[in-house]
């Protein structure tokens, strides 16, 4: 969608459609990381959203917290960073995206794998947060970033329909 002059941006309409599709493309990346796992189990223990708090002063008894479900436990504080992180991007895209509309190049593959590149290459292992990149695993690199294309994709279908649905004229 390119604006001309006379059209606006629904501000509300793009929050909306963005943590929509950040919920959406959560569970996409959650599944993603089922079938290509980025992490062995030992890397995996401690998880990088877990060693992200940690590194933030919050307490072990938070950030390993788990809740059980079909007998299995979950890691309620992971996953409320992994969700909090998905959600806040995509309403980060769909708004810019409706600003500028070149960030929609390739669908949000483009700008998924940008985001792999500053948090996963960059941010992260200068925080220590992950090893550095040379000595992450191929198959991290292979399931992160094919995992930010396909998470970011969804973003940009789900954000970019839930808009046009929520902004058309009736």
């Amino acid at each position: 969608m390119h604006l001309n002059k006379a059209q606006k941006v629904d501000l509300k309409a793009a929050i909306i459609a963005g943590t929509a599709a950040g919920v959406i493309s959560g569970f996409v990346k959650l599944g993603w990381e089922n079938v290509l796992p980025p992490r062995t189990p030992e890397r995996d223990a401690v998880n990088p959203p877990q060693t992200l708090m940690e590194q933030f002063g919050i307490p072990k008894k938070i950030t390993r917290g788990t809740y059980t479900y079909s007998e299995q436990k979950m890691p309620w504080a992971s996953f409320l960073m992994h969700f909090g992180f998905s959600t806040s991007f995509a309403v980060i895209y769909e708004v810019l995206s409706e600003y500028k509309p070149f960030l929609r190049k390739g669908s949000g593959a483009i700008f998924g794998l940008a985001i792999w590149v500053v948090f996963h290459i960059g941010i992260m292992p200068m925080m220590k947060t992950v090893p550095n990149p040379k000595d992450q695993p191929s198959e991290e690199h292979i399931s992160e970033a094919l995992g930010h294309i396909a998470w970011m994709w969804t973003n940009d279908i789900v954000g970019r329909e839930l808009y046009r649905r929520l902004t058309a004229k009736k």
